[in-house]
């Protein structure tokens, strides 16, 4: 995807002529490599009953916004298939399982700068870190709610904040989606493929605890899930859990996988403040997939809920 497309009306309607504030935005995914290499391998995401940070996280360049306009940035995520999914270990591969679960709520994730003028949005990285992956289908914290073994692709939309008084009747010129298909992942309770595990330790800057001391060595290992203290290494010391923990170099083959995203050191809302760490991001068209789909408006895949009453309801 290194060229813009069109939106894609909504089928047997006529071509939609969106609002001049949103028709001409653009969306570069940011560490476009990094989603590459995972996208390559199969991306796994956690997800907890308290719910998970993604890895990578979700970041985007954007432009061709009105500097002066206000905008709502969010996010949702929709099933790629009905298929629910199962690893096969003996030949490293994702196969379908059967027909997929009910399907879990449908939410929509807001950035937490939301609304902000277009200037602001367009002036650094955009980054959704505070949002968290959940299996939990009774979650009240507002975590996305995904079901296990199952494949998402995450969908990012720009929303006009109109404020002229036939704003509702217009809803559907107003805001505009994209989707980037090397995004993609099967969601999880505990990551199935080791290489996977590899990648995310050797990437994720806030694992450097978790990656051996010797360059000679290429293998991995993660702390088993449910520790209260992470892995702390110092200059000169053995690897240890807690201040109190024994000093012993524990054995790796004895460790469980982290079912989780690496003990996320970052803070609650980091919003606009992440550098631009990749430039070799994609330009993505605004797309729609043809699933269930939250916006109630010619242009969308399908018919639901109407934006107001989806954001009411969030």
């Amino acid at each position: 995807m290194d060229e813009v497309g069109t939106e894609v009306p909504k089928r047997g309607s006529l071509p939609i002529s969106k609002a001049t504030q949103v028709s001409g935005v653009k969306v570069q995914l940011e560490m476009h490599a990094l989603w590459k290499q995972f996208d390559q391998l199969g991306t796994e995401m956690i997800v907890t009953k308290a719910g998970r940070r993604m890895f990578p996280t979700f970041q985007v360049q954007i432009s061709g916004m009105d500097p002066a306009a206000e905008y709502v940035l969010l996010m949702d995520f929709v099933p790629v298939d009905d298929k629910r999914y199962r690893y096969a270990f003996h030949s490293s591969s994702w196969l379908a399982a059967g027909r997929a679960d009910v399907v879990a709520p449908s939410r929509m994730h807001f950035h937490p700068d939301s609304p902000a003028c277009g200037a602001q949005w367009m002036k650094q990285t955009v980054s959704f870190d505070t949002l968290k992956l959940t299996n939990n289908l009774l979650d009240d914290n507002g975590h996305m709610i995904l079901n296990s073994m199952h494949r998402y692709q995450p969908r990012f939309h720009v929303v006009y904040v109109d404020s002229s008084p036939n704003s509702q009747s217009n809803a559907f010129r107003n805001f505009c989606s994209f989707s980037f298909p090397e995004t993609r992942f099967i969601a999880v309770t505990a990551y199935q493929n080791h290489r996977i595990t590899q990648l995310k330790i050797a990437s994720n800057p806030f694992a450097k605890g978790f990656r051996t001391s010797d360059p000679q060595d290429q293998s991995v290992w993660c702390p088993p899930e449910g520790r209260a203290q992470p892995l702390i290494t110092k200059p000169g010391k053995q690897r240890s859990w807690g201040p109190n923990a024994s000093t012993r170099d524990p054995d790796p083959a004895s460790l469980l996988v982290e079912q989780g995203g690496l003990y996320h050191c970052c803070k609650e809302s980091v919003g606009l403040t992440v550098e631009r760490k990749d430039g070799q991001g994609i330009l993505a068209p605004p797309s729609f997939l043809p699933i269930s789909s939250c916006w109630d408006c010619p242009g969308s895949s399908s018919e639901g809920t109407s934006l107001s009453q989806q954001r009411k309801s969030n």
